[in-house]
């Protein structure tokens, strides 16, 4: 009933590995992994989400967030239960943290096959589908699937991730990934561990790794009042995408107190001001505030701009675009072509010196 994982293997005693994520569960006959969806039955590791998604939504492709991947269109949503993260802030708990259930008989999710998945997108005209509301790693194989034919059906693929795969399964899905949004949380390895039940070192990575595959890579930061807002450590952050390529994206988003988080006050507009302030002093071309709105602190902080002759080239409000350019992805004033995904037939990127 239950498709066996191809990112996995045997060890003594019917124990089973997980390879897709950093947390290389060892899993014992009748138990999962960490996330709670890839289990042990009967000596071979299952998928029981497969071709289950719980939530499904079309979204403009700027709520991933991704600014630099086919602006303005829409985007076809899924997601399932389970992540093999336990974020205390996170806004999708109700389903990311659903990892106890009955397999044969409690609700999982409705059929989405990668099948269905591809035609709704076609006959609707959705040229982008994202892997998104919870962590597409735990449910690799029905992703690797559905991107595979997504791309022979000329369709452009998304992962919205913590970043803590392996290795071998970031390689395994690239050829076939278009782009990606990676989470950094945090640049402190303690709060990554106390509050996201991971490790910083895999995350940073990931992204470089990423980079170097050429799947496009766009970075948030969910800015937590008191927990990852000081100068030192978003100036880490900057410096350390700077370090990789000035043309990463880096979205610095507000928090909303959710979850097991309630304690703390929602990220200010100034506060949000400052990271995006941090994140261009550090040279990075692409930096944009989101998930807070209508503060004239943060005027323009959402747009996009020429880093040449800083002519604006796509403009934001809220999840409204307003497109500049002439030419995609081409300043409207000096020609500079900035680095992302403009055009539909569009496969990589090539960044600028």
């Amino acid at each position: 009933m239950f498709p066996p994982t191809t990112l996995s293997r045997p060890l003594k005693n019917n124990y089973v590995q997980c390879t897709a994520c950093e947390h290389w569960c060892a899993i014992a006959p009748g138990k999962a992994g960490k996330c709670g969806v890839r289990r042990n039955l009967d000596g071979a590791l299952r998928l029981v989400v497969y071709g289950k998604a719980v939530a499904v939504n079309i979204d403009p492709v700027e709520k991933k967030p991704l600014h630099h991947v086919l602006p303005g269109s829409d985007i076809f949503s899924i997601g399932t239960v389970g992540c093999n993260l336990s974020c205390a802030w996170c806004q999708n708990w109700e389903i990311s943290q659903r990892k106890e259930f009955d397999v044969q008989h409690d609700y999982i999710g409705h059929a989405w096959p990668p099948e269905r998945i591809i035609e709704t997108c076609l006959e609707r005209k959705i040229p982008l589908v994202a892997f998104t509301y919870n962590e597409p790693t735990v449910y690799f194989e029905y992703a690797y699937d559905t991107v595979r034919q997504a791309r022979a059906a000329g369709l452009r693929t998304v992962f919205v991730s913590s970043g803590f795969e392996t290795l071998q399964a970031l390689d395994t899905i690239a050829p076939y990934l278009d782009a990606i949004n990676v989470d950094l949380k945090a640049f402190d390895e303690q709060t990554y561990r106390s509050y996201c039940g991971a490790r910083l070192a895999p995350v940073l990575r990931n992204i470089r790794h990423l980079v170097s595959l050429g799947v496009w890579t766009e970075v948030t930061t969910l800015i937590i009042p008191g927990l990852n807002d000081g100068d030192d450590e978003l100036r880490a952050i900057a410096d350390f995408l700077a370090a990789i390529s000035l043309d990463i994206p880096w979205h610095v988003s507000g928090f909303v107190p959710h979850y097991r988080m309630q304690n703390r006050p929602p990220t200010s507009a100034e506060t949000l001001r400052r990271a995006w302030e941090i994140g261009r002093g550090a040279g990075l071309r692409y930096v944009y505030t989101g998930n807070i709105w209508g503060h004239s602190r943060l005027a323009g902080c959402a747009d996009t701009y020429c880093p040449m002759c800083k002519a604006p080239v796509i403009g934001r409000s809220g999840y409204r675009v307003h497109i500049f350019w002439r030419k995609p992805g081409v300043c409207p004033q000096c020609e500079y072509r900035l680095a992302g995904i403009w055009q539909s037939e569009q496969r990589r990127y090539e960044p600028q010196p």
